[in-house]
């Protein structure tokens, strides 16, 4: 991080070091010109996906007047951890059940209970931001081939999961009660946030109709 911001300057990163051990990383993890510089990074200097993804989630939220560091935590490991293989389909890594579709975490919650259903209620929030958040092109592609909901239905959906989830008392236990009550309370804004960061990092190639209706603030 440092390297990064002191761009080979030894004085600009004397002062950094100063600063980072009189006001801790934050300071400078929330440093407007370090997302820039992470983007840009094409050498060997290469961060680590942790670090990319806070930066990049805690950047976007606070862009979009989102100042809260530990949902921004919460959602870049998300991204992290749904972005490795089949996970985003499961309740945890080690279930044998695949949900494609929210309907089947409906179904699944309905028939759990104990610890299973709340992670399953967790599931319901995360998997509606996972897709809405990062794939809205899929969404609305979705909806116009085969009637698919659309995004203010994953909205419902994504804000009851984290609801219900904040709620439970293994949210309390494992310290989740304030980031999933805030997720509910701020779902479309949270999604709208990573609808903008999808469109300029993960898919900045890619041009649609609804991408330029996002970009002009209709959806």
């Amino acid at each position: 991080m440092i390297l990064l911001l002191s761009r080979g300057s030894a004085t600009r990163r004397q002062t950094l070091e100063r600063r980072l051990a009189a006001e801790g990383p934050d300071a400078l993890l929330d440093t407007p010109e370090l997302l820039e510089r992470l983007l840009e990074v094409r050498t060997i200097l290469v961060p680590s996906e942790t670090l990319f993804f806070y930066v990049l989630v805690r950047h976007t939220l606070r862009h979009a007047g989102l100042d809260d560091r530990d949902l921004a935590d919460y959602l870049a490991a998300l991204v992290v951890d749904f972005g490795r293989r089949d996970r985003a389909w499961r309740v945890d890594w080690n279930d044998d059940e695949q949900h494609r579709y929210l309907v089947d975490i409906l179904a699944d919650l309905g028939s759990c209970e104990g610890e299973r259903r709340f992670r399953v209620m967790a599931h319901l929030g995360n998997y509606a931001l996972w897709l809405a958040g990062l794939f809205p092109d899929y969404i609305a592609a979705r909806r116009l081939r085969k009637g698919g909901p659309d995004l203010a239905y994953y909205d419902t959906m994504g804000r009851r999961g984290f609801e219900l989830a904040s709620d439970h008392a293994l949210a309390g236990q494992y310290g989740l009660t304030d980031v999933f009550r805030s997720a509910a309370e701020r779902f479309p804004l949270v999604r709208s946030a990573l609808n903008g960061m999808s469109d300029r990092v993960f898919f900045a190639g890619h041009c649609s109709a609804d991408r330029v209706l996002r970009d002009l603030g209709a959806h």
